[in-house]
């Protein structure tokens, strides 16, 4: 199948587009003609940390229709609106145990690589691309998934906007619902007011009697999030948020999430904690953050990790998708759509704070 995608040739580099051939899919894959799909953060992380020199796909973000399966493919149809998610093994301890982001194959099954029999999927000029991303690699105009990652929805949805559930909305909505588990009177601080926090947001809002501090550095954002239902934004170059927040709330927040990866913002999120709270981290940083062992064991309070929402995407990505059918989690509010030849004006606009969740379509 010939396509136009999105490739890096160099990190230092803008991406280009150009054409490329999609193999058809040979047993176990599907063929779905991507429609939208989001960026995220972490394409922007493996692109940095990606080879100089040969073409990279990126993408893990993407929605679209099926065009083709092969065999032994028995639960995705052509002509099923699919959204595209991380790829997991289905049969070791965690994925067994209903946590299918931690599963023990992760690494191999959603870096890039090889079909088991060395066949290329993506071809530039008869030279095998580097793809296989998140068992997607959906910055093109076709993709090759799998039944594990690869979730049937309602055809009645707009796909650009369903695109991002595959990675960051669940990952923001999951670190609620799923990992913190907030009730009614709790209050839950966001540190970083990006997709995933955004998405953490909205899913707080869904809970009756929840009340949110978000904490941000981007104006636009900061308001953003006002308008979205959070209590307070605060912009932390106004002095200290910890004992800002301590006072909004009597003495410390229920629940926290921290997406920055800043370690010195997760050790902010930890003091803000009142006794016997949680905070989940969801940022993929370096570096341990400052924490005070003695407040952590004389207060009871819990850092934990948390990744891809702690969801079941089969089933929490309709879950999500219904939720917003039903106009509980607004996601139209997040996103800006950019045809897929203008990534560089989607970055900056990123980049700029006028957008929290750019989206590419075809």
């Amino acid at each position: 199948m010939r396509t136009t995608a999105v490739l890096s040739r160099d990190p230092s580099a803008a991406f280009s587009i150009e054409p490329v051939e999609i193999d058809e899919p040979r047993a176990g894959e599907i063929l779905v003609r991507i429609a939208a799909a989001g960026i995220c953060h972490t394409d922007l992380v493996t692109r940095r940390a990606g080879a100089a020199d040969r073409p990279i796909l990126l993408g893990h973000e993407g929605a679209g229709v099926v065009a083709a399966v092969g065999p032994g493919v028995g639960t995705v149809s052509p002509g099923d609106h699919v959204v595209l998610t991380f790829r997991h093994c289905g049969a070791c301890a965690t994925c067994l145990a209903g946590r299918p982001a931690y599963c023990h194959r992760s690494v191999a099954l959603n870096q890039f690589g090889r079909r088991a029999h060395d066949t290329p999927r993506v071809l530039r000029d008869g030279s095998p691309v580097l793809d296989g991303f998140f068992g997607q690699s959906s910055f093109a105009g076709y993709a090759l998934t799998t039944e594990d990652n690869t979730i049937v929805i309602d055809p009645a949805i707009d796909l650009a906007a369903a695109a991002p559930f595959g990675c960051g909305f669940q990952t923001g909505a999951g670190a609620v619902l799923n990992a913190l588990r907030p009730e009614s009177g709790a209050w839950l601080a966001v540190y970083g007011a990006g997709a995933v926090g955004m998405a953490a947001l909205l899913a707080a809002r869904t809970v009756a009697g929840v009340r949110v501090v978000v904490v941000e550095t981007s104006a636009a954002r900061r308001e953003l999030a006002l308008e979205l239902g959070a209590e307070v934004a605060l912009d932390p170059a106004e002095g200290p948020t910890v004992l800002r927040i301590r006072d909004l709330t009597g003495g410390g927040v229920t629940h926290a999430l921290d997406t920055t990866g800043v370690p010195a913002v997760l050790a902010d999120a930890v003091a803000a904690l009142t006794t016997g709270a949680t905070v989940v981290a969801v940022g993929l940083g370096a570096g341990a953050p400052p924490v005070d062992v003695s407040d952590i064991v004389l207060r009871g309070k819990t850092i934990r990790g948390c990744l891809e929402g702690d969801s079941v995407p089969a089933t929490f990505i309709p879950h999500l998708l219904d939720l917003h059918a039903s106009g509980r989690f607004p996601v139209e509010r997040l996103i800006g759509r950019y045809p897929h030849t203008e990534i560089g004006a989607a970055l900056a606009d990123q980049r700029a704070g006028r957008v929290v969740k750019p989206v590419l379509t075809w």
